[in-house]
């Protein structure tokens, strides 16, 4: 018995001194590693004086002229909030959740550090934590971990705790809770606590309740799993374990705590991608704007502006209310009209299966190019992208999960028709609607500035023209079918097929008459016209032919709006502008816009006249339908275009307040309309302008606006006192025109036809 005492004392002795001596190898190789890390042998370290100089990515928002966030550009969705705009319950929540002890230790807490020394650093166990300070995970946020094999977890580790101490040498507490708010993730590439409470409840920090709090503090430990709108059911338990954490620490009573904890989880979920949001095609045109402006306007020190990550503030004259609204009236129109189209086609496609236009698209897919970069031939690759497989498509009635080919659905997305619409304030250019497409995350070409064919609406602009060179608005012009032998015998043909009489320019133009706009084209000069043209803000090329007269030529959208100024500023031309001024991250002004309005190039009494002129569309015109069908009461001017085959249907209205332009018609020319007259102007873009209108005098603040005149001179309506239409000679003889004996021959050669017909 003794000598087995003996023996397991001598074994109780040895193992103690190994223990000790092992202990003293871990303490010793624990030491070592701390100082290895410490000198930087793993990495620099940041110092003192670099954590007083951080600078956090922070996203650049773009804002309406009413300051509602349309907005961002980043890399990572970040806005930096100060410590006094902060919930004091948020701040409890956090420090009950995550470091108690946060106001008593200096960037370790020492009780903790033990726990992480032997469990996470000797033992390696990733999932000990609680051993992390507000100042460690900061620094982790700020510095992301390196891999390191066996030894990433000490290093790292000791990384954080080093640093940690000079960050709390570097800022007061307030300043590292503030600095660890506006840098940790909450998942979906969301960094910072305000693009946090505005991502999940759409509001600001100091709004938040106490239970949007505690589940965004929640959210920290695991934020895809405790992600309240991917998983609500756990965000829900993770936000009651914080609220029990704040009752814990007496930051909470028990009754508080018990109803916070019974209350659902409602979120107001609002995620401001670059696809999603207000304006998106807007914000694309302005993102390229604004990268040049950064190229040609560096700062005070030489470097360059950087969109995603400088935090600018960018102010522009979008209104949010009429951009809903215009967005609005685009996806109702343009979804009856799509459902018409594809009834009229049935299975048959305007553009289908072989089309070029289909192969051209293909091949410029992600798709495409992975499988010719893998050697595969053309005919290979397209075999390979008519394979079919799972995707969602866009539809109307919302997104569809189908089994379709990479092909077929270039060709299923060929087939939509399309629109835009740009509305400015008359007087001042500020645009305050931008709607580019149908949906900006399938569909990029912005319809605002791409060019098309502009139709009948090309037509004020010759004659603008003519009144410029002096024509009188009440003589009259022959409706004759005349054939032009120098422009390759062209023939001129009206959209109703009549022909004979005579009209005034206020008659062609309300019932959009083509021999008359090509005969005003024909007496003004092409290129006086073109020239004319140009003034008004349309670049490019335009065709140097007598077809111009029914707007063959490509203009965009936002050229036409802005040509249509003329007339509401006594002929001179309003630039649009969409930017008022960009503030840098401290509020420093850093570029400012100003209205731009050039020297008139027609005189302010033709502009009226064009005006009175355009009202007259409106009221008995191609463009009536806004009175009889729509009920719009109030002073409206604008025309109606339609181009060959219905291929592009247009109308450019405006009020004294508003110029509003749309179209509507397929990317591809061949899509289009079957039959029917549902591709016209009148029926295709009027339509969305009837609809934007409404909605804009429904709302009390620009009701007013419905009451406005464009205020004509009597004397200048009385210019335009003619009929719009004469049949006869006596007519004609009447209005005390000079008959000429062209006329005369024509008139008695219809007469003696008319008479040789009734005699058979």
């Amino acid at each position: 018995m003794e000598k087995r005492q003996k023996i397991i004392k001598f074994f109780r002795k040895k193992i103690i001194s190994y223990s000790l001596k092992l202990a003293g190898i871990v303490l010793f190789i624990t030491a070592a590693l701390f100082f290895m890390v410490y000198l930087g042998v793993f990495g620099h370290l940041a110092s003192v004086k670099e954590l007083q100089n951080i600078q956090n990515y922070e996203s650049s928002e773009i804002y309406s002229n009413e300051k509602v966030l349309l907005g961002k550009y980043f890399l990572q969705d970040r806005t930096n909030v100060q410590y006094k705009d902060l919930p004091e319950h948020l701040i409890e929540a956090l420090i009950a959740t995550e470091d108690i002890r946060f106001y008593e230790h200096n960037g370790i807490d020492k009780r903790s550090a033990m726990r992480v020394i032997f469990k996470s650093i000797l033992f390696q166990n990733q999932s000990a934590g609680g051993g992390s300070t507000l100042h460690q995970q900061l620094v982790k946020n700020l510095y992301p971990r390196k891999k390191l094999s066996v030894l990433s977890m000490p290093v790292n580790k000791f990384r954080e705790m080093i640093v940690g101490v000079r960050l709390h040498r570097a800022y007061i507490k307030n300043e590292i809770l503030e600095l660890y708010l506006n840098t940790v993730s909450f998942g979906e590439n969301t960094y910072g606590i305000e693009t946090a409470s505005k991502r999940f409840f759409n509001k600001l920090p100091r709004n938040l309740k106490v239970e949007e709090s505690a589940l965004l503090v929640g959210m920290l430990k695991a934020t895809n799993n405790y992600n309240p709108r991917q998983n609500p059911e756990r965000a829900k338990s993770r936000r009651n374990l914080v609220l029990t954490q704040m009752l814990k620490n007496n930051y909470l009573n028990q009754s508080t705590t018990d109803s916070l904890c019974s209350l659902p989880i409602k979120l107001n979920y609002v995620k401001l991608s670059h696809n999603e949001g207000l304006a998106p095609y807007f914000r694309e045109h302005l993102r390229q704007d604004l990268l040049e402006w950064a190229k040609n306007n560096p700062k005070k020190d030489g470097e360059q502006y950087n969109i995603y990550t400088d935090g600018l503030k960018i102010y522009t004259t979008i209104n949010a209310d009429l951009q809903k609204y215009a967005e609005q009236a685009v996806k109702i129109q343009m979804a009856h009209l799509q459902g018409v189209f594809e009834k009229q086609w049935g299975n048959k496609k305007p553009v289908g299966a072989g089309d070029a236009t289909i192969i051209n698209h293909l091949e410029k897919t992600q798709s495409y190019i992975n499988l010719q970069n893998k050697g595969l031939s053309k005919d290979e690759i397209i075999q390979e992208l008519k394979s079919a497989q799972k995707m969602e498509v866009f539809t109307w009635k919302g997104m569809k999960e189908v089994k379709m080919s990479v092909y077929d659905s270039l060709i299923y997305y060929q087939n939509f028709l399309h629109s835009g619409l740009f509305s400015m304030e008359a007087h001042t250019g500020y645009v305050r609607a931008w709607v580019g497409g149908i949906n900006s995350k399938y569909f990029k070409y912005d319809h605002v500035t791409s060019k098309r064919q502009a139709g009948s609406t090309f037509k004020p602009i010759i004659y603008s023209a003519a009144l410029k060179n002096g024509h009188d608005p009440c003589s009259y012009l022959p409706n004759d079918s005349v054939v032009y032998e120098e422009y390759d015998n062209w023939t001129p043909k009206n959209s109703s097929g009549g022909y004979g009489g005579y009209y005034s320019m206020k008659g062609a133009l309300t019932h959009s008459v083509n021999t008359i706009s090509v005969k005003l084209l024909e007496e003004t000069g092409i290129d006086e016209v073109i020239g004319f043209s140009h003034q008004l803000g349309i670049e490019g090329e335009l065709p140097e032919v007598l077809s111009l007269a029914l707007g063959t030529g490509d203009v965009s959208l936002k050229e036409m709006v802005q040509a249509y100024s003329i007339f509401s500023n006594e002929g001179k031309v309003v630039e649009p502008i969409y930017l008022i001024k960009i503030e840098d991250k401290f509020g420093n002004v850093i570029f400012e816009n100003e209205i731009q309005i050039s020297e008139p190039v027609i005189d302010a009494h033709q502009a009226q006249l064009m005006t009175e002129m355009m009202k007259s569309v409106v009221d008995k015109g191609t463009a009536s339908s806004l009175r009889t069908i729509y009920g719009f009461d109030n002073e409206i001017a604008g025309k109606t275009g339609t181009t060959q085959n219905n291929t592009d249907g247009w109308f450019i209205g405006f009020t004294p307040v508003l110029i509003t332009g749309v179209w509507v018609g397929g990317d591809n020319p061949k899509v289009k309309f079957r039959y029917g007259g549902y591709g016209q102007g009148a029926a295709a873009a009027l339509p969305v302008w009837a609809r934007y209108m409404q909605e804009i005098y429904k709302n009390p603040l620009y009701k007013y606006s419905k009451n406005l005149s464009f205020e004509i001179p009597d004397e200048v309506k009385g210019e335009l006192d003619c009929e719009d239409y004469l049949e006869t000679y006596m007519d004609r003889f009447w209005r005390k025109s000079p008959p000429d004996l062209d006329f005369i021959r024509r008139f008695f050669k219809e007469r003696n036809a008319e008479k040789r017909k009734k005699r058979r």
